[in-house]
């Protein structure tokens, strides 16, 4: 098992603005938008299955995974005779977040235009977005389990956490906790390695399910009990 290399890691990176450039045009076809969107479930997935998600033939899927590749916007991990295509971390998902964002705004009327079962529940790469996330986002701060900005869980918080089953790197790659705008809500989510743990632990436990191949979450009967319970949540 091993990652392919790309030419970014052979060559030496060009001025900012030509980098930023290319990364932008990278993102720009709407074929690669429907592949890094797919990517953002936080699974690994095989060229014929972005080739069918994006609806587009093998040939050309081909080509587009590697402008994605190149511009380090995906990384290809090498199992065998097979590959598997990921996002390239948190950063990327949370700058396609962010682009999403900016691509719903209204431009003559506040009322969104996210379809309802997107808005509801569904994934941020590796942690829970949509209205029920950002409800336990506000529950959770209310609470005092983070402290004011959001950026680090409060002693109290760890206790919950831990009493929940929740499992906390000690030592996190990247941010142990963090408030991530939620592009539907204009309203922070839960991100971070605590968001991430937070998906983990309801995935676990059966409250919630996740629909292969799609970022949308159903909340179950028992997840509707068990988060009204934790988290002063009414779900219809």
């Amino acid at each position: 098992m091993s990652l392919l290399t790309t030419d970014d890691d052979k060559e030496p990176q060009g001025s900012l603005e030509k980098a930023m450039s290319s990364v932008a045009a990278a993102i720009s076809d709407p074929s690669r938008v429907s592949i890094l969107c797919a990517l953002m479930d936080g699974r690994a997935w095989t060229a014929t299955e972005l080739s069918a998600v994006a609806g587009i033939a093998p040939s050309t899927t081909s080509g587009h995974l590697t402008r994605l590749l190149n511009n380090g916007l995906i990384r290809c991990l090498s199992q065998g005779r097979h590959r598997y295509y990921s996002l390239a971390g948190h950063e990327i998902a949370g700058l396609l977040e962010n682009l999403m964002g900016i691509s719903m705004r209204p431009s003559r009327t506040p009322a969104t235009r996210t379809p309802r079962h997107l808005r509801h529940a569904r994934t941020c790469y590796d942690h829970l977005a949509g209205e029920v996330a950002v409800k336990i986002y506000a529950f959770m701060l209310d609470e005092k389990w983070l402290t004011a900005d959001g950026t680090a869980l409060t002693p109290l918080g760890k206790t919950h956490f831990q009493d929940l089953g929740a499992a906390l790197d000690p030592r996190p790659r990247r941010k142990a906790c963090c408030p991530c705008l939620d592009w539907s809500e204009r309203r922070f989510h839960l991100g971070g390695d605590a968001g991430s743990a937070l998906l983990t632990l309801l995935e676990q436990k059966g409250w919630i399910e996740r629909t292969p191949g799609y970022r949308e979450v159903s909340i179950t009967d028992g997840g509707r009990r068990a988060l009204q319970r934790l988290f002063r949540l009414d779900i219809d």
